[in-house]
């Protein structure tokens, strides 16, 4: 497959490469990541043709859009396409002795606040601007409106009446005055799709866990109906955290924490497939999404150079028909599955 082949994203007019670059690990999400490793990864990213590239400002706090800014913000504006996110808003911390690390293990010392209101997503918008040092923007999404960053169904309904009534009229008003090409959803829960397209039109879901070689579900129901209404896809975590790029091991990660049995066993069968057809997993992992028609790229992330040189590699490799056939006999992924 063709990593720098480009594909249309959902209802917008831009194209992306149907191989991208996702940035929460270059805000330290499990690792440390030097700025020279940081850099590296970056720069190999752009010398193996990939243009699309995609943060936030909660990656390590500001960290990530801060790395991916220096990398691009001498880069001739056109020849990129980047995205990043709103949703929180962030300011210093001045005792850094009792600073909370939180979910990151590294990045800078900035405490946030949840805020999907008008003026919330404005600030946002303008914020990233800055620490990108980059002028403009081409895709905003709306990022972590779930009950696992909110805690329940009361808090996610209040933060999407927030957005309803606020926060959306302000990304349909940068659309429309041309300062974003297409508004997105980052979506880690199945439901969200349907819960947020029943309050608003957007263009595209950025998915972060529901559609990878070890969750299909949202082909039951939300698929399709984006699929209907032109609403396009790229798909975050092809690796499931870790699980799909470094196979079933002990202590590898899946959905963000330690992998149960169950999924360790599923995906040692996928590794025997693998090794009877000379499929890496990883390249497995990389191409399953973009059988779909309406993805458009996948976003694997990368700590240093290697990695991306890696990935780019695993992009490539030849899969036979066979080995999709394969793990649809042996149940490994849905029958209903499309495959590249």
């Amino acid at each position: 497959m063709d990593p720098l082949a480009r594909r249309k994203l959902g209802r917008t007019n831009i194209e992306v490469t149907q191989l991208g670059f996702g940035g929460a690990g270059l805000g330290d999400l499990f690792n440390i990541v030097e700025d020279s490793d940081a850099h590296g990864a970056l720069t190999a990213a752009w010398d193996a043709g990939i243009r699309y590239y995609d943060t936030s400002p909660w990656y390590g706090r500001g960290q990530s859009e801060h790395r991916f800014g220096r990398a691009l913000y001498r880069r001739k504006r056109p020849d990129y396409i980047i995205s990043t996110k709103v949703g929180r808003l962030f300011k210093a911390y001045h005792d850094e002795q009792n600073f909370d690390q939180g979910f990151w293990t590294g990045g800078l010392k900035f405490q946030h606040r949840f805020d999907y209101s008008y003026d919330g997503v404005m600030r946002s918008f303008e914020d990233s601007l800055q620490r990108l040092g980059i002028p403009s923007i081409d895709l905003l999404l709306i990022h972590d409106l779930d009950i696992r960053h909110h805690g329940n169904d009361a808090r996610v309904d209040a933060y999407l009446t927030e957005l309803h009534n606020g926060g959306f009229r302000a990304l349909s008003e940068l659309k429309q005055a041309g300062l974003i090409g297409g508004i997105g959803a980052g979506i880690n829960e199945r439901g969200m799709i349907n819960r947020m397209l029943d309050l608003m039109d957007l263009d595209f879901f950025l998915v972060a866990m529901p559609y990878t070689l070890l969750d299909q579900d949202v082909l039951d129901d939300e698929f399709p109906r984006c699929a209907a209404a032109g609403v396009g896809f790229v798909i975050g975590a092809t690796f499931a955290s870790g699980i799909l790029a470094t196979g079933a091991r002990q202590g590898a990660l899946y959905c963000y924490s330690a992998a149960p049995p169950a999924i360790l066993a599923r995906v040692a069968a996928m590794e025997a497939v693998c090794e009877r057809h000379g499929v890496p997993l990883a390249a497995a992992a990389l191409q399953f999404p973009l059988g779909h028609p309406s993805v458009a790229a996948v976003i694997p992330g990368a700590l240093e150079a290697s990695h991306v040189q890696r990935n780019v590699a695993a992009f490539r490799h030849d899969i036979p028909a066979a080995f999709w056939a394969e793990l649809k006999h042996e149940g490994l992924i849905r029958k209903d599955a499309p495959t590249p």
